[in-house]
């Protein structure tokens, strides 16, 4: 029991690791974001509305590592079959569980600001919220535009 209690905890941890790196905040770039072309809009933020950005539900990592786990703490009741048929059952909820808890990991403070361009066209971004500090309204900000994924910058 104690090497499962051991391998849980190595699995837990890398799953809260691998929930980090999908940052969605405005200043958070990546690998491929980096030497390309933004263009360039500013506007004045007309309101700003706390939202919940979803967890991932599609990374293999929460449910691989939970199936793993629930596989071997299966694989020890029972003997010959009966451990064999635990082992699938540990292994299907354990994935499960597994999936539940990345998504609750890798769920994300959000904002949803309502901007109001220099052309007059208005829009909405979401996006995650840094440091616990949102936007404010009347806050003059820059909107940033690669290929369709926007951000919101001072």
């Amino acid at each position: 029991m104690k090497k499962i209690g051991v391998l849980l905890s190595a699995v837990l941890s890398v799953s809260l690791l691998a929930g980090c790196a999908g940052d969605l905040s405005g200043s958070t770039y990546s690998r491929e974001d980096a030497r390309k072309v933004q263009y360039v809009r500013y506007g004045i933020v007309e309101s700003v509305t706390p939202v919940v950005i979803e967890g991932r539900t599609d990374g293999p990592i929460g449910s691989a590592a939970g199936a793993i786990v629930g596989g071997i703490a299966g694989s020890t009741i029972g003997g010959g079959r009966g451990s064999n048929i635990s082992a699938v059952i540990g292994a299907v909820a354990g994935g499960i569980v597994g999936n539940k808890i990345e998504e609750s990991a890798t769920r994300a403070q959000g904002q949803e600001l309502t901007i109001q361009m220099e052309s007059g066209e208005i829009i909405s971004v979401v996006q995650e919220v840094q440091n616990k500090e949102f936007f404010r309204p009347g806050d003059q900000v820059r909107v940033l535009d690669r290929n369709g994924t926007v951000r919101v910058a001072y």
